[in-house]
């Protein structure tokens, strides 16, 4: 689940090329919430609380909810490999992974939240966040298959 859209056409050819991928090795589907409206207008806390909300509305009890957020659990390709197969092994709720706004999220959607992940120490775009996570999922899918995508 992303909130807004990818507006690169560069990313947004890399990120349908990993979701093209994902569907042989996972259910997959992408959700793209719309940016709220008049957001220039708007505090940063007000604006993670509208963003909250539209995310919250989308999200249902059999659903484990991941937060890509910097504060996250930093997991290696093959660590995070480790996570979805327990998850799939354990649970039989539905994972959805929630690239935030440009603030992060309200505190509903933390409380909400199953877990976190960072990507990274470092700090990207939202637009550069999702295509690396496509990426990094399509990659722990190829390790759990015992395929040659990641080299060791």
């Amino acid at each position: 689940m992303f909130i807004g859209k990818t507006v690169s056409n560069a990313l947004k050819e890399l990120e349908q090329t990993y979701e093209k991928r994902l569907v042989h090795y996972v259910s997959y589907e992408r959700t793209e919430l719309a940016d709220v409206k008049q957001a220039s207008s708007l505090s940063p806390a007000q604006l993670k609380e509208k963003e909250g909300q539209a995310l919250l509305s989308k999200i249902t009890d059999d659903q484990h909810l991941i937060l890509l957020d910097e504060k996250g659990t930093c997991y290696t390709s093959e660590g995070f490999a480790q996570l979805l197969a327990n998850h799939e092994l354990h649970s039989p709720k539905k994972i959805t992974f929630c690239v935030g706004g440009a603030f992060g999220f309200s505190d509903a959607v933390y409380a909400r939240a199953n877990g976190k992940i960072a990507l990274s120490a470092m700090t990207f775009s939202h637009q550069m966040v999702r295509m690396i996570f496509l990426e990094q999922l399509y990659r722990a899918c190829t390790i759990n298959k015992g395929e040659s995508y990641h080299h060791s």
